[in-house]
């Protein structure tokens, strides 16, 4: 019988072996990842892979919702993206140093 780790973040979706690595080797903690997935824009890598990353319209939902202070402890991630498997499952996240080609 295996037993969840308690140290382990909770999120709303399934998290791989290889996300759970990059997560703490690039500084993204549970809390942005959650905001990714909670209000993140959704682009698809056309390979059947999505895309969350924080847009402008992502980020003023954020002070919508949770105030501007939830935001500025944000701000330091805004380059933050995540990639969801065809299953849901967060496959890696890091930090974009491109675009996110839309089309």
């Amino acid at each position: 019988m295996e037993f969840a780790d308690p140290a382990a973040p909770r999120l709303s979706a399934p998290l791989s072996q290889h996300a759970r690595a990059r997560m703490q080797q690039r500084g993204i903690g549970a809390e942005v990842l959650e905001r990714l997935l909670d209000y993140g824009r959704v682009a698809h890598d056309h390979q059947g892979a999505t895309i969350l990353y924080f847009n402008g319209a992502a980020r003023e939902k954020i002070v919508r919702d949770e105030g501007a202070r939830t935001k500025r402890r944000l701000d330091k991630w805004q380059d933050a993206y995540a990639v969801l498997g065809r299953d849901g499952e967060v496959v890696t996240v890091g930090h974009r140093t491109k675009r996110i080609c839309r089309h």
